[in-house]
């Protein structure tokens, strides 16, 4: 009783092709399309850019920790070379 049967969505149909034409519901559909591919296309571009920021985050950490371990290797044979010395 307050669902929508077949027929009123063919009916409904059919009143919107009339007023419409089928021309404008062709772009219409085409524009829709788009929009949502273009959408779905940031969506997955704004993923891979996160996941790629996050990668070059812990190169970049990683790349600090290498680099301070560097220098903490040569601020030791320094110092042994210092008492060696004296």
């Amino acid at each position: 009783m307050g669902g929508i049967s077949v027929w009123q969505l063919l009916i409904v149909a059919v009143i919107v092709v009339l007023l419409f034409g089928t021309k404008k519901l062709r772009n219409l559909g085409g524009d829709l399309g788009s929009a949502v591919k273009g959408f779905k296309n940031a969506v997955t571009d704004e993923k891979g850019s996160v996941a790629k920021s996050e990668k070059s985050d812990d190169s970049i950490s990683d790349n600090s920790t290498a680099t301070s371990e560097t220098t903490q290797k040569e601020s030791q044979k320094s110092t042994q070379k210092e008492n060696s010395q004296a």
